[in-house]
């Protein structure tokens, strides 16, 4: 960098536009913070962020083929799940700090993470992980067991992975994919998906929270049948979880309009199965507004008629 400043400044922010935002891009990501010659990024789900962080390791290789070695540009990755404070668009709290010293333990061009990130994306990522014990992080009360993401293969596993069913509620939590939309009165509602194939979406319920209701042994064993074959979308109700809490209305014709902007955001053009828990009120009324988009509905309980 001392040798020649101006034109490694340059070539990290080519490497930025050409090589790392694309990965974000196709990989859902969402770039927080650039940090001097570093960067913060979040993802929704694991397998998305270790995807695309091989995927951008193997194009720096790919670029640094041609370079002389002591001119080459090399990085390295610290991936962690874990809760996060948020502040604006931007990201505090012990789990960008992990992440953060993981990258410091990360060799040269290689990715360290965390069990908890290693737990999502064990056999559904191709990649070997290496083991590295319980490590002493600076500024880390707690050990951080960690592993070394080998990088022999490409992106996601070719063969057939687990089902939904068969994963376990950590890893499920962590393989879901949460993003966020604007209710048409402003308030900002948390949404997730996880699983594949035709999407079932399941209406809030007071009290939900998105990333916590996997550790419910009411919601957990649920949730996994019908992300089995299918993509489940759930959001949090406006007051609950990660939607916002500090809301002017909280009416039946809000959770109604707030059911159809997740379908909207989801981007779900047919639906083939609502599952109402808790609401089920609120099913026959958004489906009568929205009938050529609503295949097949599948009540589960509900009351007729609440107030808050």
């Amino acid at each position: 960098m001392e040798r020649d400043e101006s034109g490694t400044h340059a070539q990290l922010k080519a490497y930025r536009k050409e090589h790392f935002e694309p990965a974000l891009a196709r990989h859902g990501g969402r770039l927080v913070k650039l940090t001097g010659d570093g960067a913060l990024a979040e993802f929704g789900s694991a397998v998305d962020a270790l995807n695309a962080a091989i995927e951008f390791q193997h194009a720096m290789t790919d670029a640094g083929k041609h370079e002389p070695e002591d001119r080459r540009i090399v990085f390295r990755i610290g991936l962690h799940v874990g809760d996060v404070l948020v502040d604006g668009d931007d990201l505090y709290g012990d789990g960008v700090n992990i992440a953060a010293r993981l990258e410091g333990q990360a060799p040269p061009g290689g990715i360290v993470i965390s069990v908890s990130a290693h737990d999502a994306v064990v056999n559904r990522v191709a990649a070997s992980y290496r083991d590295l014990g319980e490590l002493t992080l600076k500024n880390i009360e707690r050990a951080v067991r960690a592993f070394l993401v080998g990088l022999e293969q490409l992106g996601k596993v070719d063969a057939v992975l687990p089902s939904a069913a068969k994963l376990s509620s950590k890893q499920m939590r962590a393989e879901q994919h949460i993003a966020f939309c604007r209710a048409a009165d402003g308030v900002r509602l948390a949404y997730a998906t996880v699983g594949s194939g035709p999407p079932i979406v399941k209406p809030a319920n007071w009290l939900d929270h998105l990333e916590y209701d996997w550790e419910s042994p009411v919601y957990r064993g649920l949730f996994a049948g019908l992300a089995d074959g299918h993509t489940l979308v759930r959001y949090d109700a406006r007051g609950n979880g990660l939607s916002d809490w500090g809301v002017e209305r909280i009416d039946f014709e809000a959770f109604v309009s707030d059911l159809e902007t997740v379908v909207t955001a989801a981007e779900i053009e047919r639906v083939v199965s609502h599952l109402v828990v808790y609401l089920a009120v609120a099913r026959p009324r958004a489906s009568a507004r929205s009938d050529s988009a609503v295949a097949r509905e599948r009540p589960c309980g509900g009351h007729r008629r609440f107030r808050v």
